[in-house]
């Protein structure tokens, strides 16, 4: 007999998505993304951080003052297009923990992504995530906050 308690696929890309996070050595904001094809397969991952060739130990991190790390860092979900070394992403979907902000939705549209799957919404009042849902709700582009039954996945490397 199978197995029933398996994990279904938003919950398996978001998954991936969080995964991803765990890469970023920001100390204060850990994003992920995984895109995904049609079909339910993996085209790139992504997760904020500097860009290649700029030193995690020489820009800043610091989120207020005079140098933040703001001007520099790439965010999770341009890093995961970018990563996808220009392979097609038409119709794709992007799975997000953190809602995109109005630059990474440029990003999302002109790419050709059709579904953004998104955890939580933290900045929603803001006016970057305002015109995010602007421009992705004009360019046709659906939006999916990830209701789920399960609260964790746990990956066990010893069994």
């Amino acid at each position: 007999m199978k197995r029933t308690d398996y994990i279904n696929w938003d919950e398996y890309f978001m998954g991936v998505a969080l995964l991803a996070a765990k890469r970023s050595k920001d100390p204060s904001t850990q994003v992920g993304a995984c895109i995904v094809s049609p079909e339910n397969v993996i085209i790139s991952t992504g997760y904020n951080g500097f860009p290649y060739g700029c030193s995690d130990d020489e820009f800043p991190w610091d989120r207020e003052g005079d140098e933040t790390k703001y001007p520099y860092v790439v965010h999770a979900e341009l890093n995961a297009i970018l990563n996808a070394g220009g392979r097609n992403l038409k119709d794709a979907r992007v799975y997000v923990d953190l809602f995109p902000c109005n630059e990474c939705a440029k990003a999302i549209i002109q790419s050709g992504i059709k579904e953004v799957v998104y955890l939580y919404d933290k900045y929603a009042d803001t006016p970057a995530t305002i015109a995010s849902k602007r421009m992705l709700n004009a360019a046709g582009v659906k939006l999916t906050q990830l209701k789920t039954e399960i609260d964790t996945i746990t990956l066990d490397f010893v069994r």
